[in-house]
């Protein structure tokens, strides 16, 4: 007998790996807004008008015969942590896995319904209990269906479709921020700018895939990760899932799933994207494309990839997993009373009901975040699949950050899952936050303290090591 740490300092006698049998399920469920409801992603409030695809909550269960774990994406912009532990609270009575072992993240889709309020929009509440009991139900359905199962995973690299969408500028020519400063950075700065000096950042080029079959060798799911925001390109008033939903769509095809199992489910998760694009701004203007045009060209070319190294995946009958969950507590970024004053009187001059400018939308964020607690506590998670790791974080979180959790961690394969068990707005570095920029700015979307990322950083480096250091990992 051996003795397993599995998180929370808990001892749990093991057999040998002979004893085990893996077991995985995986399951959709939809979660397509009504027609009237609020559409999260744009600075001013937008509205469904019409369903261009479904949105789903994707979900796959591991089972290695002593730990349970669920990771679910949900086609969304954003997603609060309340919502989310309420569907954790409900799989957990529907299922033996503990809530601390589910993994629920949002894609960042930007023609999804709203489930955070972030600028102009808004959830409808009935949306959030509806959200609650579809995210759950994904989990105990894919637990549901668990059966005997093998798994593998490996990591290609697509540097094609990703940028980094901050640029500095020349000596001397700054940026108005909507806070009357000046930055040094700025995202999306537009096509041949003749201020631009380079990008302000790297890019992260890999696709990181798991793959799970039946012992017949049936595809049950794949799970992918990619560090690109997202896409865009729809048409106004439309619900999509964008590329994220396309890439699903598309491994299914091109693995064969739909003829042996119709079940099958493909999931794509958001990687550290907090500033990665799909714009190349250092080359010239594209051409015009059609509404869904781009997001399915994204979607088919990260998708060949990840059938490139599916198809070379080494299967394991059997694989140790582990969980461990840790909570932290980060400042907020709030207003002084000068910033105060001035948002107050910048919103008394609006007139009547006009749609808010870039300097008003920011006056109202820094009202409301004068509202809020002056710490913010946030949930960061490590799983372990064999000797791949998943780390994860409720933030949109920078691609350095991404890099040096995988430089770092111990593990043969790391990536981090964003936008994971709630929504605390952007994770920049604090030499970003010297730089400024969009991703800065201080907003419902952008409010922990300068230092965050470091103590995430260093948090969850620790997490992989607690995992590492468990006689689990060397069974």
């Amino acid at each position: 007998m051996i003795l397993l740490f599995l998180g929370a300092g808990k001892l749990i006698a093991q057999g040998t790996n002979t004893d085990k049998v893996f077991k995985a399920g995986a399951a959709l469920s939809v979660i397509t807004p009504k027609i009237g409801t609020s559409i999260n992603g744009n600075f001013q409030e937008d509205f469904t008008q019409n369903i261009h695809d479904d949105t789903h909550a994707r979900g796959l269960v591991l089972d290695d015969g002593n730990t349970k774990i669920a990771i679910v994406t949900l086609d969304l912009c954003m997603v609060y942590r309340e919502t989310l532990d309420k569907a954790k609270k409900r799989a957990a009575g529907y299922t033996d896995i503990p809530e601390e072992n589910m993994l629920i993240s949002a894609i960042h889709t930007h023609s999804g319904g709203t489930a955070c309020a972030v600028f102009g929009s808004t959830p409808d509440p009935d949306y959030l209990v509806f959200l609650e009991e579809r995210a759950a139900d994904a989990i105990i359905r894919a637990n549901n269906n668990l059966e005997p199962a093998r798994i593998g995973w490996g990591v290609g690299h697509e540097p094609s479709e990703v940028f980094n969408r901050r640029w500095k500028m020349k000596d001397g020519v700054t940026f108005t921020n909507p806070f009357g400063g000046e930055d040094k950075v700025r995202m999306n700065p537009g096509f041949e700018n003749p201020d631009l000096v380079g990008p302000a950042g790297p890019i992260d080029p890999e696709v990181p895939i798991v793959s799970v079959q039946s012992m017949s060798g049936v595809p049950i799911a794949l799970l992918a990760n990619y560090s690109l925001h997202y896409v865009g390109g729809t048409k106004s008033g439309e619900i999509s899932a964008d590329y994220f939903g396309m890439f699903a769509n598309r491994i299914g095809q091109m693995i064969g799933a739909e003829q042996n199992n119709p079940g099958f489910v493909g999931i794509m998760t958001n990687g550290t994207s907090g500033d990665i694009n799909n714009i190349n701004f250092g080359g010239t203007a594209p051409k015009k494309m059609q509404p869904y045009e781009k997001m399915e060209m994204v979607a088919n070319t990260v998708a060949a990839e990840a059938f490139k190294v599916y198809q070379d995946i080494t299967y394991h009958d059997w694989v140790p997993l582990a969980s461990v969950q840790t909570e932290v507590s980060l400042g907020v970024r709030k207003p002084d009373a000068a910033d105060l004053k001035r948002a107050k009187k910048i919103l008394a001059e609006v007139e009547g009901d006009k749609l808010l400018d870039r300097d008003e939308l920011y006056a109202r964020e820094t009202v409301f975040l004068n509202d809020f607690p002056d710490k913010k506590d946030l949930i960061l998670q490590a799983f372990q699949i064999g000797d791949l790791a998943i780390t994860a974080v409720p933030c949109e979180i920078f691609v350095e950050i991404g890099l040096e959790i995988k430089a770092k961690s111990p593990f043969d394969q790391t990536f981090t899952v964003s936008l994971a068990n709630g929504y605390n707005g952007y994770l920049p570095t604090p030499q970003h936050h010297e730089w400024g920029g969009y991703e800065t700015w201080r907003a419902r979307s952008s409010y922990l303290e300068v230092n965050a990322s470091n103590v995430v950083t260093s948090n969850l480096l620790s997490l992989l090591d607690q995992l590492k250091s468990s006689s689990l990992t060397t069974r």
